[in-house]
């Protein structure tokens, strides 16, 4: 798994069963294997190579992909055998509104290298479907994680799953690290540690309004962000206010946890909402959504520091367990497609 934020590879080695429909894991290993500086700027930039660099871009971080799959094989040997891969690769475009969304990291080029089989492209087919091909989580939150009521990401981009009556809902949110992190690199830090900068900041009323006002937060469900809402629409909004860059971090704040606040109602009951990604670990977030969500009698729950960083790896591989079982992985109710789909091109390995 690859995500949005570009802090590095997620790789984890679990262990599925199923047992008259009851899923349960076992964490064997798992790694985040940081970018070089090279490939940051080429996954960054990616959506600038012309049709040809683009293809082979897709094709080279296949092969990266793949080689760092063996070499972390070779680190954690296992005594039984490997499966399949599921890979997520990483994503550049997406427009579920004119049928795309692309991944990048050529599904036959990792199968090279590891001879093992891969499942990838598990967003294509809810998209050929008329959904969304987002957020594709849904499925392991409540397979994987059945004991809560909310499962929050909070990735470069923050997502939603929840359950609505007798349906299954889920939505990108806000952009979320995604633009701490940009902020706090203007103060010459490669992310807000604990969210300290954000802390010692005060509140713009004026950026925020601005923020809330964005066309994306008006939309109906299903929804879902591509990439470029973060470098067109909300880095440019920061250049209108001349605020310290600790105001703006603050306010950001701010604003995604109204964002998440606005999208949970007060129930007649105590609600326990699963917290994970790299925004679990700024703990000034965390503490402001935590009292923001008290008032709703909704609990915030941090889980181990594996499950937050491997989380979204641990459901890439549900949903290549569930395409090798010939079961849907990726839920209509959730992306608006016309039916539930079978997540993932399969890649034969040797």
């Amino acid at each position: 798994m690859s995500g949005s934020s570009l802090d590095g590879l997620d790789i984890a080695m679990v262990e599925l069963v199923e047992d008259q429909g009851r899923w349960t894991y076992t964490w064997i290993a798992a790694e985040c294997i940081p970018y070089t500086p090279e490939w940051m700027h080429s996954l960054s930039h990616a959506r600038e190579l012309d049709l040809c660099g683009f293809l082979r871009l897709h094709t080279a971080y296949g092969h990266f992909l793949g080689k760092q799959v063996a070499g972390f094989l070779n680190r954690h040997p296992n005594k039984e055998p490997i499966d399949f891969i599921a890979s997520h690769g990483h994503t550049i475009y997406h427009d579920p509104e004119q049928g795309t969304s692309f991944q990048l990291g050529d599904g036959a080029a990792i199968a090279r290298e590891t001879g093992l089989s891969v499942i990838s492209d598990l967003r294509n087919m809810d998209i050929a479907y008329g959904g969304q091909g987002a957020p594709i989580v849904p499925m392991g939150d409540q397979c994987l994680f059945p004991d809560y009521h909310f499962w929050l990401n909070l990735g470069g981009i923050a997502n939603m799953t929840f359950r609505e009556y007798r349906h299954w809902r889920a939505f990108d949110i806000a952009a979320c690290n995604q633009v701490l992190n940009a902020l706090a690199k203007e103060l010459g830090q490669e992310y807000d540690d604990g969210g300290n900068l954000a802390a010692s900041g005060k509140n713009s009323t004026a950026l925020l309004e601005a923020l809330n006002d964005l066309d994306y937060y008006k939309k109906p469900l299903p929804k879902s962000l591509d990439n470029s809402f973060t470098s067109l629409e909300l880095l440019p909004l920061f250049k209108d206010f001349d605020i310290p860059v600790v105001d703006q971090l603050h306010t950001y704040v701010t604003h995604v946890v109204q964002q998440i606040s606005d999208c949970l109602t007060t129930a007649n009951h105590h609600q326990r909402l699963l917290a994970t990604g790299g925004g679990a670990l700024n703990n000034y977030l965390i503490a402001r959504l935590s009292a923001e969500l008290r008032q709703k009698d909704i609990e915030v729950v941090v889980p181990d520091l594996q499950t937050i960083q491997f989380k979204e790896a641990l459901i890439m591989a549900l949903l290549g367990a569930l395409r090798i079982q010939g079961k849907p992985g990726v839920l209509c109710s959730v992306t608006g497609a016309v039916q539930d789909s079978i997540a993932g091109a399969l890649w034969l390995g040797n």
